[in-house]
């Protein structure tokens, strides 16, 4: 799914028309409007608008494209069908306030507020040929911002009660009113005192002293699904940085495949060169030939040209994500015959009789 398709814009579309063509398309197609409402589009319109109003996703996604929506025990959302080449849309936090304030009457939650988001965080992680191509799971270490254990983000002890902040009268957010030349000019701005909660704990949290987080290593398992290609990313929705009172970013991995001595990699199918003597082309043999499930004989049929391949089925990458029911692609040997540089007296006398047989 191209994103700049799906809202009808350029790819060098200003924020401004990336805005209009979204408040267009989710009017179209809001599940609320009889007409023409269609619950599957509006979610890509939805989808295309929170990455592309986003001046860093957007960049991402022009990078990249888009991302692997990866997952991990207890804190992701799972694989979502191994799809690389879209993202599920999980974890994604939707400005859907506008439309729902412009056309439908909604509201945004929590009397008006939107929920605080921690940042993002970016990391590359390095993985073997093998690792790519049957999958994997990898620890890493990340220091970051998380939520306190202890209190769980809310900044309160335990049992606390929570009270109304009297500064904003538990709106999160302060009205004021300024005057300039132009006339009074009417804000919204975070409280400070709540941080934009709403409401302030009788008793902070003595561990976090009532700042919901802190900064600490944390161990994240990555799950490396198989076949993904050097350069991809993986997307772990709620394992970027956590937000007071809010949501946790997201995590992305961009992964570095290593190269292999013996093969190369052409979508789902492993390539490698074989050399063998002339004597083999011309009367055929058998091979040992290394796979990445291990050894196997490899019978050369007689008179095989230099440049020939051979297909060995079934020995390429594990491929869940292809389409055409194949589990695993294929291996492709290239046949390189290899001419004696010298020769002795007695191969030159067989290669003269040779020749006269017309070989």
């Amino acid at each position: 799914m191209d994103y700049y398709n799906v809202l009808g814009v350029t790819k060098n579309a200003t924020k401004e028309d990336i805005k209009k063509a979204y408040r267009k398309l989710a009017h179209k197609y809001h599940p609320d409007n009889r007409n023409t409402g269609n619950d599957s589009e509006f979610k890509k319109v939805s989808e295309a608008y929170q990455i592309l109003s986003d001046d860093k996703k957007r960049a991402e996604y022009d990078t990249y494209g888009r991302t692997f929506d990866g997952g991990m025990g207890g804190g992701g959302q799972g694989f979502s069908g191994f799809d690389f080449n879209g993202a599920s849309g999980q974890g994604f936090e939707f400005d859907f306030g506008d439309i729902f304030e412009n056309f439908f009457g909604g509201q945004r939650g929590g009397g008006g507020r939107r929920a605080k988001r921690g940042r993002d965080i970016a990391v590359d992680l390095e993985i073997s040929f093998e690792e790519a191509a049957f999958g994997a799971e990898r620890k890493i270490l990340i220091s970051k911002v998380s939520f306190c254990d202890d209190c769980g983000g809310s900044g309160a002890e335990k049992n606390s009660e929570l009270e109304k902040c009297v500064a904003c009268q538990g709106a999160g957010r302060v009205h004021e009113v300024r005057k300039t030349i132009l006339g009074s000019i009417s804000t919204m701005r975070e409280c400070s005192k709540c941080g934009g909660l709403g409401s302030i704990a009788s008793a902070k949290c003595k561990h976090c002293k009532g700042h919901g987080v802190e900064k600490r290593s944390e161990e994240i398992v990555v799950k490396v699904p198989p076949g993904i290609n050097d350069g991809e990313v993986i997307n772990m929705s709620g394992m970027g940085e956590a937000a007071q009172g809010g949501i946790a970013g997201d995590l992305y991995i961009k992964v570095n495949v290593k190269k292999h001595q013996i093969f190369t990699r052409r979508g789902d199918d492993l390539i490698m060169d074989l050399d063998i003597k002339v004597s083999e082309a011309l009367l055929g043999t058998e091979k040992d030939v290394m796979t990445l499930d291990g050894a196997i004989k490899l019978k050369i049929p007689a008179g095989i040209d230099s440049g020939e391949v051979l297909k060995v089925r079934g020995k390429g990458i594990v491929s869940i994500r292809n389409m055409t029911g194949k589990s695993r692609g294929d291996l492709l040997i290239k046949i390189k015959v290899r001419t004696p540089k010298k020769l002795s007296k007695k191969a030159k006398a067989i290669i003269e009789s040779l020749k006269e047989e017309g070989i």
